[in-house]
Parts: C-alpha cells; sequence; structure tokens
C-alpha cells in the first residue's frame, strides 16, 4: 500500500483540483492511499494588492515547494498558469491531465459578453495580460484590481465592478459555467500560459510514486503545454507580466501563437508559428526570440524594473 500525501494550496479551487488527482490516482492503483496538505501561499495572503505589485516568482508555489522539498508532501499540484519556469533542484512537474478550457471567461452585469459593455465599464481583473489586450480593443474601459477566490470576486459583480474576468478552467471545474456570460474567443483574448493545465509535481529520487504519476499525463496536453512554457521561459517571465500564448494540436503539427504587451495596450506584439510536434520547446523558444525582436524586450525590460 501507498500512502501519498498532496500539497495544495487551501482555495475551494485548488482543493477540487488535489482531490481531482487523488482520485485519479486511486483509480491508477487502488491500493493508494491519499492526504490533502493544505498550504497557504504569500500569494494568497496578500489580498489587497495587485498581483504585479507583489512582484517576485512563484507567490502561489513557493511554499508548496518547500513542503515537497522538506518532506511534509510527496507529490503537489499546481495551476500550471502560476508555476514559474525555473523549479527547485531536484523537483519536476511530472505529469499534466488533459486540460480544461484554456480560455477566458467574464460575467458582466449586462448579462452579455464583452461587446454588451457600455463605453467606461469598470471591469474587475488584476491580469495584467487580461488588461494589456482588452485596452488594445476597448480603451474606454476601466481596470481595477480584484483578488480572492472564484466566489468572492464574482460578489463583487454590480457592486464593485461591472464586470469579472476568470479563467474557463476554474469555472467549469467549480461548475460554475451557468454564471459566465461568455467563454471569449482565443483570437479576442490569448490566455495566460498553460492556462487550464494542471501540474504535478514530485521529488526526482520517488521511483514509486514517479512511476505512477507518469501514468496520469495526456500526450497532447504535455506538448501543447511544453510549447507555451518555452515561449515563457524564454521571454524570462513570471505569472504577473502581459505575456500570453496559445498552442493547439493538429495531428502532428503544433501551432503556436504568442504575445506580449503593454499594460496600457499601445503596443501589442503578436507572433505565430507553425510546425512539428516534437519541436515543441524549439518552437516556444525561437517564437519568444522573434517577439522579442519585433520588440518586445524593452516592454519586458520597463515591467521588470519595476519589479514585476
Amino acid at each position: 500500500m501507498t500512502h501519498i500525501r498532496i500539497a495544495t494550496r487551501r482555495s475551494p479551487l485548488a482543493l477540487w483540483q488535489a482531490e481531482y488527482v487523488s482520485a485519479e490516482l486511486k483509480r491508477l492503483d487502488p491500493s493508494v492511499t491519499t492526504e490533502l496538505v493544505k498550504i497557504v501561499t504569500k500569494g494568497d495572503k496578500i489580498l489587497d494588492v495587485p498581483l504585479a505589485q507583489v512582484g517576485g516568482k512563484g507567490l502561489f508555489t513557493k511554499e508548496i515547494d518547500e513542503a515537497l522539498l522538506d518532506g511534509r508532501a510527496d507529490i503537489a499540484v499546481h495551476s500550471m498558469k502560476d508555476v514559474p519556469t525555473a523549479l527547485p533542484e531536484g523537483t519536476s512537474i511530472r505529469a499534466h491531465p488533459k486540460r480544461e478550457d484554456p480560455r477566458d471567461a467574464i460575467a458582466t452585469i449586462t448579462g452579455g459578453g464583452l461587446d454588451s459593455l457600455p463605453k467606461g465599464s469598470t471591469i474587475g481583473t488584476s491580469s495584467l495580460r487580461r488588461i494589456a489586450q482588452l485596452q488594445a480593443k476597448y480603451p474606454s474601459f476601466i481596470f481595477t484590481s480584484i483578488r480572492g477566490n472564484i466566489q468572492t470576486r464574482l460578489s463583487k459583480l454590480g457592486v464593485e465592478v461591472d464586470a469579472v474576468i476568470l479563467a474557463a478552467a476554474g469555472v467549469c471545474r467549480m461548475d460554475m459555467a451557468a454564471q459566465m456570460h461568455e467563454f471569449i474567443d482565443t483570437e479576442v483574448m490569448l490566455p495566460a500560459v498553460a492556462q487550464g493545465t494542471l501540474g504535478i509535481q514530485t521529488r526526482d529520487a520517488d521511483e514509486l510514486i514517479n512511476a505512477l504519476v507518469d501514468q496520469m499525463n495526456d500526450p497532447e496536453t504535455v506538448v501543447r503545454t511544453k510549447a507555451e512554457r518555452a515561449f515563457l521561459a524564454t521571454l524570462e517571465g513570471g505569472c504577473q507580466v502581459p505575456i500570453a500564448a496559445y498552442a493547439t494540436l493538429d495531428g502532428d503539427a503544433l501551432h503556436l501563437k504568442g504575445l506580449v504587451g503593454s499594460v496600457d495596450g499601445k503596443v501589442v506584439i503578436v507572433r505565430e508559428a507553425t510546425g512539428h510536434s516534437r519541436d515543441a520547446e524549439a518552437i516556444g523558444t525561437a517564437l519568444a526570440n522573434e517577439v522579442l525582436d519585433a520588440g518586445a524586450r524593452p516592454i519586458l525590460e520597463a515591467l521588470y524594473a519595476e519589479g514585476h
């Protein structure tokens, strides 16, 4: 019998994700038992400041990494869009189960989508990626930072804000899709890198657990995530910079679209690339370099100088 302690954040969505992984592990090996090790991260503690101003990488993962490294937990479950591209030595993201809907979703006071909102509407989001893209298309919108879990953010609709934008994956996993008024097409707003993808992190030396966790990989999700994360890594991006990427697969053909934008929406650099799925990382790296050469470098340098 194998007992697996699963490190997770305490939010309702994070607990859903950890329970999902727990159930999958037990399905793969009925002799497995599990327990959740619930951890509060820095990103969970600081709720009154926009994430971009908190700064630093690993806002939602550092304390979970520590639990894995010091032996309090055997595996960790993450939303991949929160995971820095550099992981603590001796640990790896071992598996990506099948990706959930990668898009962004919006709930509005009008009951319609983005185009139903009047000029000057207040949009609740703390994501610089969303702000940069929406500022370019809807320059009259006003953005205000809202933090907290899905339920907390939706409670501000009609009270503090005219619309709330959330990751569709979280909304779907929490069975709250009916409360959304539009799932925003990726042509309108590119998602965060690996949005909708879970990552299961383990210690490299734990061969027994790794052999079990390896079975949870969804091959298509792995390839798409690899391309998007390579794009992010080359840009040295944290979670809170206006970087977006979205990979799709058609057979062995991988298509990757990447974006870097200025927060005011005045500069949005978008490039696309297609290649063989086996070259996913190389495609992501090459596309990032293309975006840097097209003008992204000064945008990112300015943001990093501000501590993002």
